[in-house]
């Protein structure tokens, strides 16, 4: 078998994308930079007291009293080992990462439930997605955007678009067909169908989805403090680095802390979701079933009677 160069084209590609269109790596770096900073710099201007309490009221108000005994506990614990800062700074690029892979992920996969060509086109493009290694995402995103904290959230923000495009897809198929019938029989057009009746049912599903953007973007701070981006992977490479055995398992123990806290925050919020979208389905599939004519009804005077 011939030697197939596919490396060497991709590499070729890159050099020629620096080379002809460098204000477009500019340009996504300055406002990824931009985003990136302006909400750490929400997220660590006020005490750390007041983002706590805030937590722990959104965890009360969308899960309980355990969710927020939890959030409580678990970002005072993360005060008392000094990393508040670093983790603001971590959850500032998971949000950057999830709301951009969200905003991807998601109108592909509306797409994808409607053209079936386009399904077939995603799927192994997700496949090859989701089972490359991490670290291969690190080599062009450093290429194209250098040492920082842009290449971090770049390659998250690729690795972790795919369950978005997935589970939209899915939850949209999965809309019971005679409810679009329906709305079709009574002169909905295309738009008016998705927009009131698919994305509403299929919520829950994409809710599920967007709780599985914000793990995987949170699986990948470690591989992002590689790229120099701050925040508790800059702590855990240090410790790896330095063998720093304490500072590693404080670092990984305020991410396993974050990375609860987000899993059951939104999660709850999924499941709030499903709760209101069912007993809307209901009511529109009973929406959908006209009655039959007098005259067909088992119970209705014969005529003349």
């Amino acid at each position: 078998m011939p030697h197939l160069p596919i490396g060497q084209t991709l590499s070729d590609l890159i050099d020629w994308l620096l080379l002809h269109a460098p204000w477009l790596f500019d340009g996504v770096t300055t406002v990824m930079q931009t985003l990136v900073d302006g909400l750490t710099t929400a997220l660590t201007g006020p005490p750390a007291a007041v983002w706590v309490a805030l937590f722990t009221v959104a965890a009360l108000a969308v899960r309980g009293w355990g969710l927020a005994l939890y959030t409580l506990l678990g970002f005072l614990l993360v005060v008392s080992l000094e990393l508040w800062t670093e983790t603001m700074q971590t959850l500032a690029l998971v949000l950057v990462a999830a709301v951009l892979a969200a905003a991807i992920g998601i109108p592909l996969g509306i797409l994808a439930a409607r053209n079936r060509a386009v399904s077939v086109v995603l799927r192994p493009v997700l496949d090859l997605m989701q089972t490359t290694p991490v670290f291969v995402y690190l080599i062009p995103a450093v290429f194209f955007f250098g040492v920082g904290v842009v290449p971090g959230v770049v390659a998250t923000t690729v690795f972790a678009v795919a369950p978005g495009v997935r589970l939209t897809e899915l939850g949209i198929r999965q809309v019971d067909r005679e409810i679009v019938e329906a709305a079709d029989a009574f002169g909905a057009r295309p738009w008016q169908v998705l927009r009131e009746v698919q994305l509403p049912m299929a919520l829950p599903s994409i809710m599920a989805g967007i709780n599985q953007v914000i793990m995987l973007a949170l699986s990948m701070v470690v591989v992002a403090g590689l790229t120099g981006a701050a925040g508790l992977g800059a702590v855990v490479v240090r410790a790896v680095t330095q063998l720093d055995v304490a500072s590693g398992f404080e670092g990984g123990l305020a991410v396993v802390l974050l990375a609860i806290f987000l899993d059951r925050l939104t999660g709850a919020l999924a499941d709030r979701r499903e709760a209101v979208a069912w007993p809307r389905s209901r009511r529109r599939s009973a929406a959908g079933q006209r009655p039959p004519p007098v005259a067909d009804r088992p119970d209705a005077a014969p005529v003349g009677a």
